[in-house]
Formats: structure tokens, sequence, C-alpha cells
């Protein structure tokens, strides 16, 4: 090709060295495509999520052998619940339908609460869904009336399994009871900030909650084809509970009285809650004021367990020692060495109340606070302060005793231990749901505390003391792996 032919860039200066195409080739490749259109779209399998199958498999099979239900399951099965078998009565040929094992209800709620869910209705849903408590179940069939009921009437059974498990670890002499910290914690309760009415205000609607009550009584008799059974009387037992919670707030305000008397405030001020009789407005951790329970709980400093749990509705910590102290003895049969507990709970009263209890085995260790100033001197600021530790005038010996141990620089390293051992059980409860209570009344509140301190123990348990689950040193594996 000349330079003349390259300038001009005619085809055939191009595509000289191309080999040519073949006029055959290309009409097959038009029949080719023309035949694929007459055939239509290509053959592809397709995922199809919404199809049902059939797996032969068993439920043991779901799950290894080192997982938390099979250590929770073999938890429940050492525990006596002869209790609640005996009271069930479909036996035998009896007419009525057969009861679901109570262990089954146990572990679910303690395996619920080792994973944060505190809602019987989403049990249920994982009882369907998930593998871990479709083996618990085994099979069985469970609604969340079931779940909800063993929770709030159970709350006495709970209290005799932990302090059974307590005392079996002190026996053993898997745990120490020479240390023991306490410490409170407010847990939300499940009631508004609107709830909370004066008596007048309760009075009222205690009057109107009446009147609606007859009123559905009396539309239901005249015409009873209006509604449907089942309507008419869920709008009548709706109507008796409003009355009932109205009326359960009536009967408390008489302790909110009296608690505003002894701090100085008017009692006339008092209300009390419509949704939740028990709770009570409280000083939460982050400066706001809602209604919550004091949850208390009292852990061996050396071993991490939980060998005490109370649930008050007062807001203050001041007169909460003493009483779980005697709780823990009764509990382990075992006297404590030394109880630590913050600066909210060291009242003289208390402090000589333990003494007098233990007979001046346990000390009380506990900051000294800070000696107030008299206001009526002007010449108190120049000079120094009071020394906090040397005995003061109306001290009693339990409480000179408590001043002067607080002097020494070793017992301020043991009262470190506290917040190490209180703030860390405290931090695990909030991480597995302690947030908000999911039930209302004092005695329901304690019985969900109970399931977190046996959860709480159960992982400590299996650490400590595997060989009381039956599991030799699997269970400790268990543990180290879920730690």
């Amino acid at each position: 090709m000349n330079e003349t032919e390259r300038h001009n860039g005619s085809p055939a200066s191009l595509f000289d060295e191309l080999p040519a195409v073949e006029e055959q080739q290309v009409i097959a490749a038009k029949q080719a495509r023309a035949a694929s259109r007459r055939q239509g779209p290509p053959r592809l399998l397709q995922p199809n999520r919404g199809q049902i199958e059939l797996r032969a498999s068993d439920l043991e099979s779901l799950l290894g052998e080192d997982h938390r239900a099979r250590l929770v399951w073999g938890y429940v099965e050492r525990q006596d619940l002869s209790r609640l078998i005996e009271s069930i009565k479909a036996r035998g040929s009896n007419a009525g339908r057969s009861a679901i094992d109570p262990r089954i209800l146990f572990a679910l709620w303690l395996y619920a609460t080792l994973d944060a869910v505190g809602s019987g209705r989403e049990i249920a849903r994982l009882t369907r869904e998930s593998d871990a408590y479709r083996w618990i179940c085994g099979g069985v069939s469970v609604n969340y009336h079931a779940l909800n009921d063993f929770r709030s009437g159970n709350e006495s059974l709970m209290d005799e399994v932990l302090t059974a498990n307590v005392a079996a670890l002190a026996s053993a002499g898997a745990i120490s009871l020479e240390r023991v910290a306490q410490d409170g914690m407010r847990v939300r309760a499940d009631a508004g900030a609107a709830s909370f009415r004066r008596q007048a205000s309760l009075e009222q609607h205690l009057a109107e909650a009446g009147e609606l009550v007859d009123d559905i009584k009396k539309r239901a008799a005249a015409d009873p084809a209006a509604a449907s059974r089942r309507a008419q009387a869920a709008r009548e037992r709706a109507a008796q509970q409003r009355e009932e919670c109205i009326r359960a707030a009536l009967e408390q305000l008489p302790q909110v009285q009296a608690a505003k008397r002894r701090n100085g405030e008017k009692p006339e001020q008092a209300r009390a809650s419509t949704t939740d009789a028990d709770a009570r407005v409280m000083k939460m951790g982050d400066g706001g004021y809602r209604p919550a329970f004091n949850v208390q709980l009292a852990t061996t400093c050396e071993d991490q367990v939980i060998v005490g749990v109370e649930v008050s509705n007062t807001g203050s910590d001041m007169a909460q020692m003493a009483p779980m102290l005697e709780q823990v003895i009764e509990r382990t049969g075992t006297v404590p060495g030394q109880w630590l507990v913050d600066g909210g709970f060291p009242a003289h009263e208390q402090i000589e109340a333990v003494h007098a209890h233990t007979k001046g085995q346990t000390e009380v260790i506990a900051p000294v606070p800070e000696p107030r100033r008299k206001a009526d001197k002007r010449d108190d600021d120049a000079r120094p302060p009071p020394d906090k530790y040397r005995r003061k005038e109306g001290d009693s010996e339990p409480v000179a005793q408590w001043r002067a141990r607080m002097a020494g620089d070793e017992i301020k390293d043991v009262y470190k231990q506290r917040a190490a051992t209180a703030e860390c059980v405290n931090a695990l409860a909030r991480n597995r749901g302690l947030q908000r209570m999911p039930v209302r009344g004092l005695g329901k509140v304690r019985a969900v505390a109970y399931l977190f301190a046996l959860a709480h123990n159960l992982m400590r348990m299996a650490k400590i003391a595997p060989q009381m689950l039956g599991r030799g040193s699997g269970a400790s594996k268990i543990a180290a792996a879920l730690a």
C-alpha cells in the first residue's frame, strides 16, 4: 500500500490484512439467532425459598456437645421441682390436657435470660425458629401464657432454688464468704411517669372506673346479642383491672405519705401509680427521676457468686445492709467475715444491727463520710476539719470501731474489691437485659431478679464447680468459651 492510499484511508487499505469473512458464516449466525428467538428464553435453576422441605434430622444433632443450652438443661434437671410436678392435676386417664414439664419452662427462662430475652412472646417465637430453644422444648409446644405464668407465679420456688444452690456451693467449699460486696441498682419499672396521681385524683378515677364497670354490665344484660360474648367479657375484664389498679394505688398511698414525712416533705404531695402501684419515683444513675425498683445483690468477692437478692421500692440504700446480711447468713449458714458497701449504706443503726446480729464477727467496710461543719460558727473555715476517723460524741462501740478500722491503708485496698465485684455483676445483669422490668408488682419483679441471679450463678458454677452440674471439666470449657 502506497503513501497516497494510506492518507486517503480507503477501506481496501484498512482491512487488507484481516481475514475475509465467508458469506456462508454470516448467514449461519443469523439463522442461529432466529432459531433461538423461536425457542423462547433460556431455562435457569432459580432459588425458591418458599418451598417446604422435609429433612430427616433429630434435635440432638442440631447442637454441639458444648452448647450452652445443654448446660442449662443439665442444671435444671438437678433442681428439685417436685412441688410443681405434684400440683399437676392431669394424671393417668383423668380428663384434661397433659401439662408442660416445668423443667422445660424453667430451662427456657434461664436460657432466655442468658440470651438477654425477657419477653414470653419472644421466647414462644424462638421455640419455633431457634435450634437451641427447639432443643430445650424437645417437640413440646409452648405458648407465651404458660411462660409468663411460670415466671410470675414461682417467686418462692426460685428463692428456694437459689438458697439450695448457694448452700451447696458454700458447704462444698466452692465459694468463700470471707468478703461479700453488696450494691443496689435502680431498674426502670413498667410504669409511666404520667400514671402517678395524688389522692383526690385517685379517688375521682376510682369512682369513674366503678361507674364504667357497672355501665358495661348493664349494657351486656340489656342487649346480650349486641356483641360477641368474648368481646363483652374482654371489655368488662379491662374495666375491672383498671378499677383494681386504682384501688391498689390508693392502698399504697399511706406508705408514700409516711416516706414523705420521714424526708421532711409534705405528705399531701404523695402520689401513687395507677399502672404499677408498687413502683416509686427514684433518682436514676443519669441523674433523672423515673419510676423504678431498687434491686439489691450481695456477691462474694472472690468467686463473684450472688448469695443474696432483694427488691424494694425504696430509693435509698440506707436501710438495706442489715436485712441483706441476715438473708445471706440464712441462705448459706455462714457468717461473712467482711461486708463491703458504698457510702450510701452505713447508717449508724445499720452498723449496730450488723454487729449485734453477728456478735461482732462481721466487719463493715464502708467509707466514712466527711464531717459537717457547724453553721453557727463564723471561724469554722479557718479551722482544720475534724478527724473523721476519731470517735465522736454519741458514737456507739460498733460505730467507733468502724471509724478506726477505715483509717488504715490496708483496709482501703480491701475496699477497692467492692467496685470490682458489685459493679461487674451489675454490668452483667444490665447486659443480659435488666434495663427495664417486664412485669408489674413487687412479687413479680422479685421473681425476675431471682432469674437473673440464678442465670448468673449458673455460669459461675460451670466455671468454679463443674462437678456440681454433672459435666466434669466440660462445663468449665463451656463457661470459658462463653465468658
